[in-house]
């Protein structure tokens, strides 16, 4: 037997690899899948309030019922509320949305999940907006069972790794670059892009790295030394930087969205990919560095309806898929139509709904949502 940790360590490695090359992602997600204790996995996206999405990765996904997910099933999968509100990077599974009996009961199980043979999702937000969140999921089929406490530690282990390869990914695509002209493929991002060694000493920056420390608003350098200009953020770019010589798994978490500004001023953040591991030891020889530093602003999050009233009134993840489907819908039928479950079990959530919210009717409900409901919502 291989032990675990010699084969999570070369898993990191490739994880972090897929930012030189998006192609091993398939592979990747083949043995996280292995690794987490499934068959299947993907990176993918949902939208709640269009009802929709898009896989950007998959292992061993059936192409049919992924089609139909996002066709028809989107909007009846207790998840898709669920995980619009979910903390970033938590491993969560069906049991987190409602009680897995009542999963049992649902359309969507007895019409996706159940033929598939498949019986719950680990999976975790790898990043989220006002209208959509990004997800990383490992599919457990019966053999496997439920998802228990050891199915999410080994996520755990995992999901900070993928999450910073894909924000990463996002802004660097060096699909048909090579190494030699790594500095070249910087040099035309619109994200700051530092190259430093283990003193977090500036050997590289691209063009919008030097404008961002010649304002001398976010970052600046000492001694050549790259550093945070707000003095309440600390030294932890430096910090983290310096594990960067250990490599990927010495990194960990540390290295996603690292703060490089405090409130009230602009949300700034960087993400630090080592370059002492896998393909990118290259670059990392060629230019005597340990890390790649990738600065950018951090885009506005205003929380929907829906999570605000969630913290407010403690509402449960049943409770709230109940709620929104009122906002949409309304009438006790309707409801059990949309969200896949008996009209005896959305009578004792409204019950419920209307004793945490002091109300009476659904329309009271409807009329609380839209108090809720941010200015700044997208009209569809």
């Amino acid at each position: 037997m291989i032990p675990e940790a010699e084969i999570l360590s070369d898993l990191i490695g490739t994880i972090y690899d897929t930012t030189l090359d998006r192609a091993l992602w398939s592979d990747v997600l083949r043995r996280s899948a292995e690794f987490v204790g499934g068959s299947a996995a993907a990176i993918f996206s949902k939208n709640p309030t269009a009802g929709n999405g898009f896989v950007y990765y998959e292992s061993g996904v059936d192409p049919y019922y992924r089609q139909l997910y996002f066709e028809k099933y989107v909007d009846l999968d207790p998840a898709t509320t669920g995980h619009y509100f979910a903390d970033v990077g938590q491993p969560i599974a069906i049991a987190d949305f409602m009680p897995y009996s009542e999963f049992l009961e649902t359309r969507f199980y007895k019409e996706w999940v159940h033929p598939q043979g498949l019986v719950d999702l680990v999976s975790a937000v790898l990043d989220k907006s006002v209208t959509s969140a990004a997800l990383f999921g490992v599919f457990r089929y019966q053999r496997h069972g439920i998802v228990d406490d050891e199915t999410r530690r080994r996520m755990r282990l995992i999901v900070p790794h993928i999450r910073r390869a894909v924000l990463i990914g996002n802004v660097l695509d060096l699909n048909a670059a090579e190494n030699t002209a790594f500095a070249d493929t910087l040099s035309g991002l619109a994200a700051g892009v530092f190259l430093v060694d283990a003193g977090a000493r500036i050997v590289f920056a691209n063009r919008s790295g030097e404008i961002m420390l010649d304002e001398g608003n976010i970052l600046c350098q000492r001694n050549r030394v790259l550093t945070t200009v707000d003095p309440k953020v600390g030294t932890t770019l430096p910090d983290v930087i310096a594990l960067a010589r250990d490599g990927d798994a010495a990194v960990g978490a540390n290295g996603v969205a690292v703060p490089l500004s405090s409130p009230p001023g602009e949300p700034w953040l960087a993400h630090i990919l080592p370059l002492t591991s896998g393909a990118r030891q290259h670059a990392g020889i060629v230019y005597s560095a340990v890390a790649a530093v990738f600065v950018h602003q951090a885009s506005l999050e205003t929380p929907s309806s829906m999570e605000t009233m969630s913290k407010l009134y403690r509402l449960t993840p049943s409770e709230l898929r109940v709620l929104a489907a009122v906002s949409e819908v309304g009438g006790i039928a309707a409801i059990a139509e949309v969200v896949g479950i008996a009209e005896a079990t959305v009578k004792t959530h409204l019950q419920r709904l209307f004793a945490k919210t002091g109300t009476n009717r659904q329309t009271d409900l409807v009329k609380l949502v839209a108090t809720h409901t941010s200015p700044l919502r997208q009209v569809p």
